[in-house]
């Protein structure tokens, strides 16, 4: 359970250092801060996403799921608010980062389920 958790975070890591080389507005000062923010980033997920995707259903269903990259966005604008060394500069650069993120966790869960299945 840790372990995978970590490996999210690693993918996580990725996506949020990929993010900040191509989406201007996205800025990571640090590899600590780089660290930091990903392991932020699956706490938040855990905690608060869930929450906030009941809340805004509604909405999401009326945008059939899009609205779920504006509450993705919001989570790493929430680890930005809450991380001195990683900043978001604006809702476009979120969503933009969300997306990128979002690929690289896509990536990294199927690396972890391709792993499980041959073991």
């Amino acid at each position: 359970m840790l372990a995978r958790f970590v490996l999210r975070a690693v993918f996580a890591a990725l996506g949020l250092w990929v993010a900040s080389r191509i989406v201007p507005g996205v800025v990571v000062t640090s590899t600590g801060s780089l660290i930091a923010a990903a392991l932020l980033l699956g706490i938040v997920n855990a905690l608060v996403r869930p929450i906030v995707v009941i809340l805004t259903l509604p909405l999401t269903l009326l945008t059939l799921g899009l609205f779920l990259l504006v509450v993705n966005a919001m989570m790493i604008g929430l680890v930005a608010v809450l991380l001195q060394g990683f900043q978001v500069h604006g809702l476009v650069p979120g969503v933009l980062a969300a997306i990128v993120t979002g690929f690289a966790s896509w990536i990294g869960n199927a690396a972890i389920k391709d792993g499980r299945r041959e073991g």
